[in-house]
Order: structure tokens, then sequence, then C-alpha cells
């Protein structure tokens, strides 16, 4: 798809990969709508790249259908949209204090899984609408899942299950939208480089990137963004999950 000119929208745009999507994607000529829910950080990026910002959780049907409305009486309907929002969180299932609360697991699902259905669902029905361009297509999707899909750690039972999810989860949706012409892609990312791991020492970061085969370093945002523009460009590309993490496997703790 062209990103000239196109609607797009990312989540959890105000910080992280999400800022690192939105401004590639403004590079690029896109009319990008961030949604957050630090609305200072979305406006302060929003400003910066010359996009809109909206506050909205992601696991809300009203907050995320009024910052759609939002978003079409601005640029229009959203043809690519790209879901970054979520969170992270570790946990034993039996630890020290005891068992997991059930809660937390469920958190984590809605935020991470529930949450990217909601928008996945929002975005694809009002997509199903517009009309058709290049090769009988009308958007993408890109959701955003973790290596921890695959090689879950210790303490990673909810978040591992969260992203397992987002990677089943496209191949079902690929195939149903297929005939509104819509794609549906997952990019997994290792272990990134995010304002989070900007805070520790640099003695910590090196023994994060120990493990990683190549390149040896923690990975770089704008390598993310870089994959979800493959995503989007490439025409062809439709039910795929793109493993992002320098051939790491992680080890179980």
């Amino acid at each position: 798809m062209e990103i000239k000119n196109t609607s797009a929208m990312v989540t959890g745009g105000g910080s992280g990969l999400g800022e690192a999507t939105a401004r590639d994607l403004a590079f690029r000529g896109a009319k990008v709508a961030i949604i957050d829910r630090d609305i200072e950080k979305a406006v302060a990026v929003a400003l910066d790249i010359g996009g809109i910002a909206l506050k909205a959780d992601v696991t809300s049907e009203s907050e995320m259908i009024d910052a759609l409305d939002k978003i079409t009486d601005a640029h229009g309907t959203p043809r690519i949209s790209v879901h970054c929002a979520g969170i992270g969180g570790a946990s034993r299932i039996i630890g020290r204090e005891g068992v997991m609360p059930l809660e937390e697991f469920q958190r984590t699902i809605n935020v991470n899984l529930v949450g990217t259905f909601n928008v996945l669902r929002l975005t694809a029905e009002r997509m199903s609408k517009v009309e058709l361009i290049d090769d009988d297509e009308r958007g993408v999707i890109i959701n955003t899942a973790s290596v921890a899909a695959y090689d879950g750690q210790i303490g990673q039972a909810a978040y591992a299950s969260s992203k397992g999810g987002i990677v089943a989860m496209s191949l079902p949706a690929a195939r149903e939208f297929s005939r509104f012409g819509i794609r549906v892609n997952v990019v997994a990312p290792g272990i990134f480089l995010t304002p989070l791991l900007h805070e520790l020492p640099q003695e910590a970061q090196e023994a994060l990137a120990a493990d990683i085969p190549f390149p040896k370093r923690l990975g770089d945002p704008k390598e993310f963004a870089h994959a979800v523009r493959f995503c989007v460009e490439n025409k062809y590309l439709n039910a795929e999950t793109i493993r992002l993490d320098g051939g790491v496997r992680l080890k179980a703790k």
C-alpha cells in the first residue's frame, strides 16, 4: 500500500516502538493519528510530526469508536492501523508470595490480547467500507506480538499467552478479511531499546544483549518501524508474523 497521503493510526504512539512507527509513517507522507493513554506524550509527538493525538483506552469500545470518529473527520478512514499499545510485567504462577492472582493474568490478557482484538475489529469494520485501491486493497493492519509468544520465560505465563494469542489471531482474521481486501500481519520484536530499557545502566543493557547472536545489541525502535513499513508496502505479505530479534531465542529465565 502506498503510504503517502494515506490515513494511518498508531496506538501506543506516544513513546517507544509506536512513536518510532508514527514518525516513520509521517516522514513518508502519511496522515498520522496517535492514540495513547498518556496524552501529553502523544501530543508532543503529534505536534512534531504534524499529526493528531487522541487519548483512548484500547480495551474500551466507546473510547475507540470516538477516537476513530475523530480520525475519520480529520484524515479520513484509517487504511493503515498499527497497534503497539500494550503492557509488560512478570510474575511466576507459583512464586514466593504464593499463587499468581487471577486478576493479574486477566489484566495482561485484557490489555494485550483483548485490546488488540478490539482495535482490530473496529478498524477493520471501517476499512471494509472504503473504496478499493490498487490490487483491490482497502487497508492493512499490523499488530505487535513478542518473541515471548514462542520463547516465553519463567514468569511470563500471562505475557506470553497474550502475545501468543495475537500471533494465533492473525491467520483467521486475515482469511476473513480477504474478501474486503484487508491484510493482517504481526511483528514480534525481541529485546528493543525502548524508554524503559534506556533507564537501565549500560552494564545491564549489555547483559541483555549478550545472548543476541547478531547484531549483538538491543534493537533500535527505528528497525521496528522499518518492519512495519515493509508490512504496509509489500502487498503480497499477509497473515504473517515477522520475528525481529537478531536471531535471539530466549532462555528459560
